[in-house]
């Protein structure tokens, strides 16, 4: 009897806030053997089974060597992103967006020719794709709605996609999650470490830990988890191919309102009033984090490498410096429910588990220890 491995995954921007989930994912199913190709190892719990391919995207030479580790590969989770420092501003430029194209083009191209095995390949997008960083969004986003007119690197790829596999045997899903949530540390878009350094020096400096944000618009997390099995069954469901999907978790959330549950998850109590940009607030307070990396023995990591761009984002999401009232941002998730994938997660309880996640892995302090 043959126990080998039937399927081979490579998950493409594998230390990201969806790639590390994804790794960890597929690595518990069985039948899968998985490839994650980053710059950086992922940063997943101890025991996950995965080879780590170190790759720049950007060097279309190191892609060509990478051939040998990838003519197994069956399934493929894109992942790979590529951000400018402060975030926001290079959504907008053309550069951002040639170069995110040429990295997934650098890597396709070697994967059509040497993976002759290739059955799957999941593409991430997200909201932008309906333009809710350029102006209101149609409420709910629907995915059959006509493509909406702006640049984004996410139509670059997908006509690049849907061009490649014209023909193929191969198939395709294209996904588009709401506000993703994870464990993953110095990306571009993960409040997690942000949130979780942010309470853990009101904790030090006995300051109140007051939430960023005073808006009342209604937006949707989802989990990074969360995709990862959306990702596992989309890679072989009928279903799910030649298909764009909306994910959320399922429910909707203002940030005050779940404030008290991020407090309650950190050991603290929820404060509210003036709006806090953690843009500014955690560069200002790096001494601090390493003062408290030290006196609770956490793992070197300095600030700048805990957040990445992700304090940029948190100023995107909790609105610090809105002109107008931000708008409601949500997503019809009907679609991929009468597809087949219908799990869903607790919004209030995802926050609690990631960060206690990032503490037991010594990234955040206890939320029970005291100053």
């Amino acid at each position: 009897m043959n126990d080998a491995p039937l399927n081979t995954v490579l998950i493409v921007g594998a230390s990201g806030v969806i790639g590390a989930s994804a790794v960890a994912h597929f690595a518990g199913l069985p039948g899968w053997t998985v490839i994650g190709l980053s710059r950086r190892a992922p940063d997943v719990d101890a025991g996950v089974a995965f080879e780590h391919l170190a790759l720049d995207l950007n060097d279309a030479a190191a892609c060509e060597a990478a051939v040998p580790g990838l003519g197994a590969v069956t399934h493929v989770v894109y992942a790979a992103l590529f951000e400018k420092p402060g975030l926001v501003a290079g959504w907008y430029e053309q550069d951002q967006m040639q170069t995110n194209l040429a990295m997934m083009r650098n890597l396709m191209t070697l994967l059509l020719r040497v993976a002759t095995g290739l059955r799957h390949v999941s593409v991430l997008q997200g909201t932008k794709a309906y333009g809710a960083h350029v102006h209101r969004m149609a409420v709910p986003a629907r995915e059959n709605r006509p493509r909406d007119p702006h640049d984004n690197f996410y139509w670059l790829q997908e006509d690049y996609i849907r061009g490649v596999q014209a023909g193929a045997t191969w198939t395709f899903t294209i996904w588009r999650p709401q506000v993703v949530f994870g464990g993953a540390l110095g990306v571009a878009m993960n409040l997690i470490p942000v949130i979780g350094a942010y309470a853990a020096i009101c904790r030090e400096l006995g300051l109140p830990f007051a939430c960023p944000g005073d808006e009342d618009n209604i937006i949707e997390a989802v989990d990074a988890d969360l995709i990862a099995r959306a990702l596992a069954w989309a890679a072989e469901s009928p279903a799910a191919k030649g298909e764009t999907f909306n994910i959320t978790n399922g429910d909707v959330m203002v940030w005050k309102n779940v404030w008290p549950a991020i407090a309650d998850a950190v050991g603290l109590a929820p404060a509210f009033g003036a709006p806090v940009s953690l843009a500014a607030f955690l560069p200002a307070h790096a001494d601090v984090w390493d003062r408290i990396v030290a006196k609770h023995g956490l793992r070197p990591v300095s600030m700048a490498d805990l957040c990445g761009e992700s304090h940029h984002y948190a100023d995107l999401l909790f609105s610090w410096g809105a002109q107008t009232p931000p708008a409601s941002t949500l997503v019809s998730t009907i679609k991929i429910r009468q597809a087949g994938f219908a799990d869903c997660v607790d919004t209030e309880v995802m926050f609690a588990r990631w960060l206690t996640l990032l503490a037991n892995r010594h990234i955040l302090p206890s939320p029970r220890t005291t100053p």
